[in-house]
């Protein structure tokens, strides 16, 4: 599932697409709002594959707010003003939909939004997140990570080349967006990359080498991701 957030300071427009991506496979609608920095907030916390994004909004407009989402997920650009489509492309925008839209155009966006996030429309999963560490947005591959770690204020990833990457996203977010066929939550301040147990002994798991403890809130869901 695609986890969607819409953007647009017209309720009608608002309503219209919630409509279109309610009553689509492979699309969950994560939240609706006239608030540009509710809508980006969210994203932030890592809740958003794809947003739909209005152009010209009071306040923050869709251009100012991609500058803040940056690769954190997808857009689409709505808007009833044709000739800021140019500008939208040079940001690599999914697609550029026109108001009013219609759900036929609608599902050509989504066809590229599936490709270009990895999902069913190609027949491929997607292989990697990205986060945000020190003003850069860090391209992560599934396969790369051993295990996250809250500690405090941030969560650092570590990796298989014995590097982490420390980022203000929270564990709870992370647990939202990573894929539950490779990863698990394991305890309050651990989620772990399935493929890298190494060994289970009573209440710990062993990942590269580090033994990591299971919280008894967790137990039951390991056990049934060990049993997937």
């Amino acid at each position: 599932m695609l986890r969607c957030i819409v953007i647009d300071d017209e309720p009608l427009a608002l309503n219209i697409l919630a409509d279109y991506i309610n009553k689509t496979d492979n699309l969950l609608l994560v939240d609706i709002t006239t608030q540009p920095l509710q809508g980006l907030q969210r994203i932030q916390n890592g809740e958003a594959d794809a947003v739909f994004l209005d152009i010209n909004m009071p306040g923050i407009n869709g251009l100012q707010a991609m500058d803040i989402i940056g690769r954190q997920c997808q857009v689409i650009l709505t808007t009833a003003y044709p000739e800021f489509a140019v500008q939208g492309f040079d940001r690599e925008v999914v697609d550029y939909l026109l108001k009013p839209v219609s759900y036929e155009r609608f599902c050509k966006a989504i066809k590229k939004l599936e490709q270009k996030s990895g999902g069913t429309a190609n027949g491929t999963e997607k292989q990697y997140f990205f986060v945000k560490s020190e003003y850069k947005q860090i391209r992560i591959d599934y396969a790369d990570v051993l295990y996250l770690e809250s500690l405090r204020d941030y969560v650092a990833i570590h990796l298989s080349n014995n590097n982490k990457i420390l980022t203000l996203q929270s564990l709870s977010s992370f647990e939202k967006e990573l894929p539950p066929q490779h990863f698990v939550r394991i305890h309050k301040s651990y989620i772990i990359s399935l493929s890298k147990i190494k060994l289970i002994e009573k209440n710990t798991v062993s990942v590269n080498g580090k033994l990591l403890p299971v919280g008894n809130t967790f137990k039951a869901g390991f056990e049934k991701a060990l049993g997937k």
